[in-house]
């Protein structure tokens, strides 16, 4: 079971997403480097206006193999061209991944939806119909985020769906009445050298995972951002959601910077030729 499921992931995710790197080798404008030209990851982080600067382009890092192995079988076994599941985190997966089965927070009216998806190995899964990845799932897939940092505006571009996000810094506060959204609405504040990011006014269409955890509209997902050198940030993501989930949980991951390249641009029904064939 672990093995068909893991596998009916990757199938999905490589109908929806492309290759990245653009621009290969064009050096990023002040990254430090070492005595080979190679960028010093190590270095201390960049700052601007005295907060650190996200500014750059990021992806997450893959879980080791040995725990994907242990949680979900031989995905190594499931690796084909552009789609590799060892580069991906548990998470992706399931985002419940650190709670034992009978320890974990959903609720037991929910679980039929849950049920549900997972007897169709996630074949309809939203981003199989070209549709948003959604938070947090859209932002641990394997593929580059861009980050754009100005003092009132954080602007991250996802090249795995082709989405955006802006996450506002001038101080505002959510709608009081919002338009459900796929990416929510974000505003975000510095606590010290962390990037608190506040997002509320989902829609319920979005899975959390590729197993398929639902959510409801009153989701609220917290991401805390710290930038702790050049190379590595550390993100932590809590979602509260009580209509679902009998408590709140966190997930922890790092994002490693990827230097002298850039984003491409990604349409999932352009020249698509998957789906037909999940």
């Amino acid at each position: 079971m672990r093995k068909r499921k893991a596998f009916a992931i990757c199938t999905i995710f490589g109908a929806s997403l492309c290759v990245h790197a653009q621009w290969v080798n064009h050096p990023t404008p002040g990254a430090p480097r070492t005595k080979d030209g190679k960028v010093n990851l190590a270095a201390p982080a960049p700052r601007v206006g005295g907060k650190p600067d996200l500014s750059g382009i990021w992806q997450v890092e893959p879980t080791p193999l040995a725990e994907l192995t242990a949680l979900f079988g031989d995905v190594a076994a499931l690796a084909v061209p552009g789609d590799d599941p060892r580069t991906f985190t548990k998470y992706v997966f399931n985002i419940l991944a650190d709670f034992k089965l009978e320890e974990a927070p959903l609720r037991p009216e929910f679980a039929e939806i849950f049920g549900k998806r997972a007897q169709t190995m996630g074949l309809n899964i939203p981003t199989s119909h070209c549709l948003p990845g959604g938070i947090p799932f859209g932002t641990l897939l394997p593929f580059p985020t861009q980050i754009v940092q100005t003092p009132g505006l954080i602007v991250m571009l996802l090249e795995g769906d082709g989405t955006s996000r802006r996450v506002y810094m001038d101080g505002r506060k959510h709608p009081i009445d919002p338009q459900p959204l796929w990416m929510g609405y974000s505003v975000g504040h510095w606590e010290g050298d962390t990037l608190v990011v506040d997002t509320r006014g989902f829609n319920d269409q979005s899975w959390l995972d590729g197993f398929g955890h639902p959510h409801s509209e009153d989701m609220r997902v917290t991401e805390h951002f710290h930038r702790r050198d050049f190379g590595h940030m550390d993100v932590q993501i809590t979602i509260d959601d009580p209509k679902v989930y009998t408590k709140p949980f966190s997930i922890r991951v790092t994002h490693r910077l990827l230097p002298d390249t850039d984003i491409l641009e990604s349409y999932c029904a352009e020249n698509e030729r998957d789906r037909k064939h999940l």
